[in-house]
């Protein structure tokens, strides 16, 4: 099957015959070209720790440093671009999680359109102030549903109500050839394309901007998509050989917590070809904390994914050149307590048990002596004495020094004779604690 081009123009991107897509590195230039001055040429920066880690020389693209400090900069603004005169009088509406909304509110204020974006309840609040302080009076936010997904069918439905152009998040040609500048870009810092090239993927509109020109330019690279593994659509939809609904969504990674795969996307993705990788959200929480206590870099989960993927996932060799895309920035502060525990149970360190203390004296005290490790630490301990029982429960967080040491603090437990019920972490109880 021999793809179709398809050429520039304002009307929304459709697939060619026999379902064949195609993006040329062209198209990606023309983008490049027409967002000079409005998207930042971000920094290409090694990373010393991730460098040491895997003998690579590792940088990473710092997407996180544009103005609205994600890539989606660079999808919104070249597709509004390209709105006539017409389109641009009704306005525009789009879905977004944060990050692409906050790529369509600069683009709103900065040509003149009124625009209003649909968000799921759950967006961070730090990315909705972002979005209305971006966009002042030219946008207004509309929340709807708890998915990224459910927000998208809402903003298709007015869209298609009203005749107002959608602003897809990644689902667009025009979307995807500005997100794809981010591959030219790397490449003009290095002065030639990476050996290995890291990308997060949510949607596949960045993905598959990157492969577009990537595959046409310098084929020799290795690209790898980064999913997380509680929102892996685009894997499932390559599985399948056509997008499909996940069952359950993992909304940790907000920026990248897309339930259905595009069907523009996947078929770039398909054709190009690459190699994939999935990390836990656990995971993505401990590369959080050592890019912010290590490296100096704030990120939010969806940044973190593609450079979490080199901990254990993605094997490099050394001596090669390695680009990560931190592909953005917005993360609300209040969320790193979550981070914290997320990345403790992740690594092993953080425990929870339902433990039954006889009620007499010095209980606590054996538990304390006689059970935990020398370097273990309590996290949380709720306990109420009931006059009328012999035992009581308690609900206990532990932190253990090593995390090696989790059986044979299970052993201790056993020898002392206390009733113990280990929390399962899959359980909706223990997702309450996290």
């Amino acid at each position: 099957m021999v793809p179709i081009p398809i050429e520039w123009n304002s009307a929304t991107a459709e697939l060619g015959h026999n379902g064949a897509v195609t993006l040329r590195a062209a198209d990606i230039e023309t983008a490049a070209a027409n967002l000079a001055g409005v998207a930042r040429r971000t920094e290409l920066i090694r990373n010393d720790r991730l460098s040491d880690l895997t003998g690579a020389e590792v940088l990473l693209k710092r997407e996180d440093l544009q103005p609205v400090r994600s890539y989606k900069l660079r999808g919104a603004y070249h597709f509004m671009s390209t709105l006539s005169a017409s389109e641009r009088a009704a306005g525009v509406i789009c879905a977004s999680a944060g990050n692409h909304g906050q790529g369509v509110a600069y683009a709103c204020a900065h040509l003149g359109i009124k625009g209003r974006i649909f968000c799921p309840t759950t967006t961070p609040r730090q990315k909705r102030d972002r979005m209305l302080a971006l966009g002042g009076n030219w946008v207004e936010l509309v929340f709807v549903g708890n998915t990224y997904d459910e927000a998208a069918a809402a903003a298709a439905a007015e869209a298609e109500a009203t005749g107002t152009v959608k602003v897809h998040a990644f689902d667009d040609l025009r979307t995807i050839a500005g997100q794809g500048t981010v591959a030219p870009e790397i490449v003009d810092q290095i002065g030639l394309a990476p050996d290995v090239l890291l990308v997060p993927v949510g949607g596949g509109g960045l993905l598959a901007g990157c492969l577009a020109w990537i595959r046409e330019r310098w084929p020799a690279t290795r690209v790898i998509g980064v999913e997380p593994a509680g929102a892996a659509s685009m894997q499932a939809a390559l599985w399948a050989g056509h997008p499909v609904r996940l069952d359950r969504l993992d909304t940790f990674a907000d920026g990248v917590a897309v339930r259905t795969a595009g069907t523009l996307t996947l078929p770039i993705i398909q054709q190009k070809g690459c190699e994939w990788a999935t990390v836990a959200e656990g995971q993505i929480c401990s590369e959080m904390l050592d890019l912010y206590q290590t490296d100096g870099v704030i990120t939010e989960p969806a940044g973190a994914l593609a450079s979490a993927a080199l901990r254990t996932q993605v094997s490099v060799e050394p001596g090669q050149t390695v680009v990560a895309i931190v592909s953005g920035g917005n993360n609300d502060v209040s969320r790193y307590a979550e981070i914290v525990e997320r990345s403790l149970v992740f690594e092993g360190r953080k425990h929870y048990f339902l433990v039954q203390f006889p009620q007499e004296p010095g209980a606590l005290r054996r538990f304390l002596d006689e059970v935990l490790g020398p370097d273990d630490d309590i996290t949380l301990f709720e306990y109420v004495k009931r006059s009328n029982r012999e035992v009581g429960p308690a609900l206990v967080g532990v932190e253990l020094g090593d995390p090696g040491s989790l059986d044979e603090l299970l052993r201790r437990m056993e020898h002392s004779q206390l009733q113990v019920e280990v929390i399962d972490p899959e359980s909706p109880f223990y997702r309450f604690l996290v």
